[in-house]
């Protein structure tokens, strides 16, 4: 198999590594090595720092896979220059300067920001309304409980932190569209997958379209992987 072989999997907010439980073994069935990091979820920096740990220990080139917020952390983790390109996942792609907050303030309000409940010290949890019916209203009651029950809290000043250095700029992007989105506006999703001339694929999802549908996410991230093969040289 050509391109690049290992996949970095960055998790979101009010989540895990195992947001990714579904698809990482069908990427290591197409002959991939994926893993999931566990980010703290307390700034920006913390998670850029926690993934560029884990990419620097792969023996190769790397595919930077995230999904939700974890779409900020990779533009900014990004330019890690063992990294050959990045995959958005229902996710927050800012530009320089951008932030969370800044760019989905241009787009309609996602129904899940009503069910954020402040706990101490500045950080946010999801409800269990939240996530039943704006986070994953597309998988079972026993997968809800799941994600409720496993949900990293997730420091609210994260929202209002811009970004540095937008790896989009200069690394070859894919972007899975989850037009069911309740948690960040379709309409966003779509705009920025436009404006980082991304390679798209749109599936009708909640915003946890990887354990919705993971085989599609799982095939789109392998072809992702397999493009690279010319251009990941250089990152090894």
């Amino acid at each position: 198999m050509s391109g690049v072989k290992n996949v970095v999997l960055v998790h979101g907010a009010w989540a895990d590594g195992s947001s990714w439980s579904k698809i990482i073994p069908i990427l290591r069935a197409k002959g991939l090595h994926a893993v999931a990091v566990q980010n703290p979820l307390s700034s920006i920096a913390d998670d850029v720092a926690s993934t560029n740990r884990l990419i620097n220990m792969q023996d190769g080139p790397v595919l930077l896979v995230g999904h939700s917020y974890g779409g900020a952390v990779i533009t900014e983790a990004g330019n890690n220059p063992k990294v050959a390109g990045l995959v958005y996942v229902a996710a927050f792609a800012p530009d320089e300067g951008e932030t969370l907050g800044s760019l989905a303030a241009k787009f309609p309000p996602a129904p899940l920001v009503s069910e954020l409940q402040p706990i101490a010290d500045g950080f946010l949890m999801l409800t269990p309304k939240g996530v039943k019916e704006s986070f994953a209203q597309d998988l079972s009651p026993e997968e809800n409980y799941v994600i409720f029950a496993t949900q990293g809290a997730t420091q609210s000043a994260i929202l209002g932190t811009p970004i540095k250095t937008a790896a989009w700029h200069t690394k070859p992007s894919w972007f899975v569209i989850a037009s069911n989105d309740r948690a960040i506006s379709p309409e966003q999703e779509i705009s920025t997958a436009k404006r980082m001339n991304s390679k798209t694929l749109t599936l009708a999802a909640s915003h946890v379209v990887m354990l919705a549908q993971p085989e599609k996410v799982a095939d789109f991230i392998v072809e992702a992987a397999g493009s690279l093969g010319a251009s990941a040289a250089a990152a090894r």
